[in-house]
């Protein structure tokens, strides 16, 4: 649950992993995970194969180091982005629209997300962090309307357009900005929220994205 990833300890990394990890985004955004091997890892990362023997035990092991990552790090930078007191639609809204911003700023990030976000456990528990937490807020304050057991639809179906925007937006089909403030909008409007304050809350100005640490 959103309590668990949000409690972990950040462990940093060196410099060193650091490359190794951009590198992995990179290839695994590209490829399929066996199709990735030490030689193109170590060629993209610039650094020598034994160096990326000495930081990772397999392949398949640095791709879950990678989606473990990649999904507390989210779930961290936007718990940290907004106030506790303000509105949960507009945390929400805000939330929707980071990833599809960063996707953009981020290609490869974005590519790994889409890839493979609908069937990693590591990456699914971004949905279960600031998402389910804005969610039950909004709930508990009445600002929803769905029912209680309706919860793993909602998580599921904010999940799913979320993905599908940041691979229209991967395309180039739209606009980060479009394309996150049309998918705010329209899940606030599923969840309860009257349109014309789901249209506010998903065109205010969105704020910078702090750092994880």
């Amino acid at each position: 649950m959103a309590s668990s990833i949000l409690s972990e300890p950040v462990c940093p990394m060196s410099p060193v992993q650091k490359r190794i990890h951009e590198a992995a985004i990179r290839l695994f955004a590209e490829k399929n995970i066996g199709e990735v091997n030490v030689r193109e890892l170590a060629q993209v990362a610039g650094v020598a194969r034994g160096t990326i023997y000495n930081n990772l035990s397999s392949i398949e092991s640095l791709f879950e180091d990678v989606a473990t990552h990649l999904s507390g790090e989210m779930n961290r930078r936007v718990a940290k982005s907004a106030d506790p007191e303000m509105d949960p639609a507009q945390r929400l809204a805000n939330g929707i629209r980071f990833y599809l911003r960063r996707a953009h700023e981020e290609p490869y990030w974005g590519s790994f997300i889409a890839r493979y976000a609908a069937s990693n456990a590591a990456l699914q528990e971004m949905w279960n962090g600031p998402p389910l937490e804005d969610v039950l807020s909004g709930l508990k304050s009445q600002r929803y309307s769905f029912r209680q057991e309706q919860l793993p639809s909602v998580i599921s179906m904010i999940g799913g357009s979320v993905l599908s925007a940041i691979l229209q937006v991967l395309a180039g089909h739209r606009t980060w900005r479009d394309a996150g403030s049309d998918t705010a909008e329209l899940i606030l409007i599923a969840l309860g929220v009257a349109p014309e304050a789901a249209r506010a809350f998903a065109t205010k100005e969105l704020p910078a994205l702090p750092d994880a640490d």
